[in-house]
């Protein structure tokens, strides 16, 4: 029994030591590289350098929109043994080369306790020593009163010099004590030369880049703007995304929605023992954005815009004409090709402002050319008889007055209603919607439910709903509030409703389609710093309306004969097979600046869809008072005419990329 049990007891420890040796072999072979990143992970510091360049904004055929220059940026790397006193002698030595703006309040009240600590300490009470020492007030706290008791009027007596040697002794410590400081964000060639030939430690010159725009202002507001520091009410998303406060940031338009794109990968950098930095990675550039705009279509629209208003500004009723806008797109995709705006300035009749932001901002009333929409909605409640003839005529509601076509347009069915565009035929389409017979001074009593009726089919088609496009901040047309007979007959002929340009675009792209609504956009495809796609714009389906194809056959006859023998004619070459509305518009303006609309105005709109060599494009063009009524004249400019005649012989054999 003995001899077993000893037995027992050697095989038991061989067991134990056969598993540790095994574990051991074990670590130290298949877990040794394991361990030792863990172990450099614990004892190596990396850090990131400053932001990357950014990626290009290119058109869709390559050519360089929006692309990145390099600057010369004061940079200090925080010297360890250096305490407030030393900092202070190079801001003076700086300060010899360049100026920089005074420091904030608060920047000042921070500046003025390390130059002062032996006085600000007297702003500590004993009691509140007391409470520190009891560890029921933190250091944090006390260093907080001590700035919160500096009296304004002290801040106010600093010299503009000191409070320009705060501003920099605040640049010199921002941030992590490894990290560059910069000083002065650009830097010409003299500031250069001199830090150079000054040599102050821990002072150099440090490479940047900043945006840059070949083309000047042409699309400017559109693609955005970027800057240095995240802003303050995204600065917890920025921070979890690793960027650091000082990066350059997209904040506006295509910056801001492709940030995630467009932003460069910063250069890494190893901490060495004695705080300086090794390059171990280098930056690498964004990716570009390929948009679908085609820079020479864009330059012929803004070419031909300013050289209409110039033209249109000599002939009568124009005091009041100041801008138009105009989009092109592709409308089988929803792309951008175009997009446009001019304005010409108050006082300088050859100086203009691109406005072309507008076209997604500033909403206006459309007039007759949503009267494809609203025959849609006629067909979809079944009170439009096709091919039945009705004479054109007025119609007059209870207390209020007539209503009738701009002439007698004789015998219309549904078709020629477009063509010549009938306002009564509409009128008497909404009544019949509403459940009534028309008879002469009728009480109406249209209800909410025949307003939301037609505003919902006019969503669907994306007037009065926003269009998608890949940009923030676009804006909807004003919905009007209130309810009356006079105005649902408004409503249907777009003299109610308000809609911006591109919802005009959309909604031509949706006739186009049959009915099917697809987001706009910008983005053509997104690529790498080797050339190669690694995204693409797909068109998102956003609303399709349950009308039969056979009825879109109707409107688009309609809008045909609109541009060959209609209200449209002269509007495109009889060469072009294409389709279009326009629209004219009461409208009013503020004539004398007292921020009250005083003048009654003529605002003109036009929308096609024409042939390319291979594809479709759609126009659609907005020009706001255009034209005003003075009791005299009533001559309205052809503004719109002129502008489709050259971009629709432009577009002739255009191929879309």
């Amino acid at each position: 029994m003995k001899k077993r049990s000893n037995f027992g007891y050697y095989f038991l420890l061989i067991v134990i030591f056969g598993i540790l040796f095994s574990r051991i072999i074990y670590l130290n072979q298949s877990k040794h590289e394991h361990y030792q990143n863990l172990l450099k992970a614990q004892t190596e510091v990396y850090v990131l350098g400053s932001s990357a360049p950014r990626g290009r904004i290119l058109d869709t055929k390559g050519r360089v929109l929006v692309d990145n220059t390099l600057i010369n940026q004061i940079a200090y790397h925080k010297i360890s043994s250096f305490g407030f006193e030393e900092e202070m002698k190079i801001a003076e030595t700086l300060l010899t080369i360049f100026e920089v703006e005074e420091a904030s309040e608060s920047r000042l009240r921070e500046y003025y306790v390390q130059k002062n600590k032996k006085l600000v300490e007297e702003y500590i009470t004993n009691e509140e020593r007391q409470l520190y020492e009891e560890r029921k007030l933190s250091l944090e706290t006390l260093e907080k009163y001590k700035r919160e008791r500096i009296s304004t009027d002290v801040l106010n007596d600093l010299s503009h010099h000191e409070k320009m040697l705060a501003e920099l002794y605040a640049r010199m410590n921002e941030g992590y004590a490894y990290q560059n400081k910069i000083l002065l964000k650009e830097a010409d060639e003299k500031i250069v030369a001199e830090v150079f030939e000054k040599n102050i430690t821990g002072v150099f010159v440090h490479e940047s880049w900043k945006r840059i725009y070949p083309y000047g202002e042409t699309l400017k507001s559109f693609f955005g703007s970027v800057q240095v520091g995240i802003p303050l009410e995204k600065k917890e998303e920025f921070l979890e995304k690793g960027y650091a406060l000082n990066d350059t940031v997209g904040i506006s338009y295509l910056e801001q929605q492709y940030e995630d794109y467009l932003k460069g990968e910063k250069a890494v950098y190893f901490v060495n023992a004695d705080k300086s930095l090794s390059l171990h990675q280098e930056a690498k550039r964004g990716n570009d954005l390929v948009l679908s705009i085609d820079i020479d279509l864009q330059l012929l629209l803004e070419n031909t815009i300013k050289e209409t208003l110039l033209r249109v500004k000599k002939m009568p009723n124009t005091e009041f004409l100041k801008e138009s806008y105009a989009v092109i797109g592709n409308p089988s995709t929803g792309a951008i090709l175009a997009i446009a705006g001019e304005r010409i300035l108050a006082g300088q009749i050859n100086t203009f402002q691109e406005v072309s932001v507008n076209t997604i901002l500033s909403s206006f009333t459309v007039g007759s050319i949503v009267k494809g929409a609203s025959h849609t909605v006629g067909y979809l409640n079944g009170v439009i008889e096709l091919d039945k003839k009705i004479k054109d005529s007025c119609v007059k509601l209870y207390l209020n007055p007539e209503k009738c076509s701009y002439k007698e347009l004789g015998y219309l069915d549904d078709i020629t209603a477009l063509k010549w565009s009938s306002n009564y035929y509409q009128f008497l389409t909404a009544i019949k919607l509403a459940g009534k017979k028309y008879s002469y001074n009728m009480k109406l009593e249209a209800s909410e439910d025949v307003f939301q009726k037609y505003r919902s089919v006019f969503a669907m088609y994306g007037l009065g709903s926003l269009t998608g496009i890949d940009l923030p901040n676009e804006k909807n047309g004003m919905i009007g509030k209130t309810l009356s007979d006079d105005l649902l007959l408004n409503l249907t002929i777009g003299q109610y409703d308000t809609y911006t340009p591109v919802q005009l675009l959309q909604y031509m792209n949706t006739i186009s389609s049959n009915g099917k609504r697809y987001s706009l956009s910008f983005m053509k495809e997104i690529r790498n710093n080797q050339n190669e796609v690694i995204h693409t714009y797909e068109p998102s389906l956003l609303s399709e309306i349950p009308l039969d194809g056979s009825y879109y056959n109707r409107i688009r006859e309609g809008f045909r004969q609109v541009l060959y023998n209609g209200t449209g004619s002269g509007y495109v070459s009889r060469e072009i097979s294409a389709y279009g509305k326009t629209g004219t518009s009461e409208s009013f303006y503020d004539a004398n600046s007292d921020g009250r609309v005083d003048t009654k105005t003529i605002s003109s709109t036009f929308a096609m869809i024409g042939p390319a060599k291979n594809n479709s494009y759609s126009l659609a063009i907005v020009t706001p008072n255009l034209s005003h009524y003075d009791g005299v004249k009533d001559y309205t400019a052809p503004f719109n005419r002129y502008i489709s005649n050259q971009i629709s012989e432009y577009l002739l054999n255009y191929e879309i990329v």
